[in-house]
């Protein structure tokens, strides 16, 4: 059973062989429309159910193209119109969608529901986001580096803002792939330790620092989130002490000149980024979201085994 909870359930080799297919399928179907299915359809008849506990709008849209132009099909559940939303366990709502869908996508609050289902489900099982990693997401960042030309091996990768679940799954990336993390980070909103010593391990280079230029100075790529995640209360000393670390263009000046900016979105334009940066030519964030659906279709065929 493959399911994909975290980046370490594949590891570097297959992380590695996803993005290639992405890159080929992607080619091969430039100036398509975006529902016809790719020429091969190796998903053809599977059925994707999709279940949201937290509100979507490109992990939605993109595993339902995927789906679709890998050939098969994708459901939508949310706990308002389900029974999990009336107390129906995970466990039970596991072992019933994997009688009846291919493979099931959570999009939730917390980490433990994810592993829940994967241990009661009898299919795979993927991490559309939950509060600790947010995988899927940096596959598609993966593939963005790369078509700017950039190598992962030794790629010096700078982050801004809060140590995150984002953030969670960079690490996790870094120690599989072999590039550096720098970290700009107000004090008390560093990443968990445990995903800085995953990247270490793994070969990684994780340097921590209050001060944002430093994060920054030679970064081949910048990365930053919003602020205040989805559910959170709009924290006012959250903001203020974030405030440092905004991505602007004098910030931009001391990474490579060749630097691009990412950013998952949704963006709080005027927080963590300035409009100045977020819509000139060294952000590809919209190329990043776009690569969601290359790189959901990628997770989607290594759960299927044909990775």
């Amino acid at each position: 059973m493959r399911h994909f909870l975290d980046l370490s359930d594949a590891g570097g080799d297959a992380i590695a062989a996803m993005i290639n297919d992405a890159q080929d399928r992607k080619t091969a179907r430039a100036g398509w429309p975006k529902g016809r299915p790719d020429a091969d359809a190796p998903l053809a008849g599977h059925v994707l159910g999709m279940i949201f506990e937290k509100n979507s709008t490109r992990t939605r849209v993109s595993f339902d193209i995927a789906m679709r132009q890998l050939g098969g099909s994708a459901l939508i559940l949310d706990s308002g119109t389900s029974q999990l939303g009336r107390g129906e366990s995970i466990a039970d709502t596991a072992r019933v969608l994997s009688r009846m869908v291919d493979a099931i996508m959570l999009r939730t609050d917390d980490h433990e529901k994810a592993l829940e289902m994967a241990r009661h489900a009898s299919v795979p099982v993927i991490n559309g986001l939950t509060d600790r990693p947010q995988p899927c997401q940096i596959v598609a960042d993966l593939l963005t580096v790369i078509e700017q030309g950039k190598a992962l091996p030794g790629l010096e990768l700078a982050w801004l803002g809060d140590g995150n679940n984002v953030l969670h799954s960079i690490l996790e990336a870094a120690g599989l792939m072999k590039f550096n993390v720098r970290i700009g980070a107000p004090q008390g909103y560093e990443p968990e330790a445990e995903f800085v010593e995953m990247a270490r391990r793994g070969g990684a280079r994780v340097t921590l620092t209050q001060d944002a230029r430093e994060a920054v100075a030679g970064a081949d790529i910048v990365v930053t989130d919003t602020w205040v995640s989805m559910g959170q209360d709009h924290a006012h000393n959250k903001l203020a002490a974030m405030t440092p670390f905004q991505v602007t263009a004098e910030l931009m000046g001391e990474a490579k000149p060749e630097a691009k900016f990412l950013h998952c979105l949704p963006a709080h334009v005027g927080e963590e980024v300035t409009e100045e940066v977020f819509e000139s030519d060294r952000s590809v964030v919209f190329a990043e979201a776009e690569n969601r659906i290359h790189a959901q279709k990628s997770v989607l065929l290594w759960c299927f085994g044909k990775i």
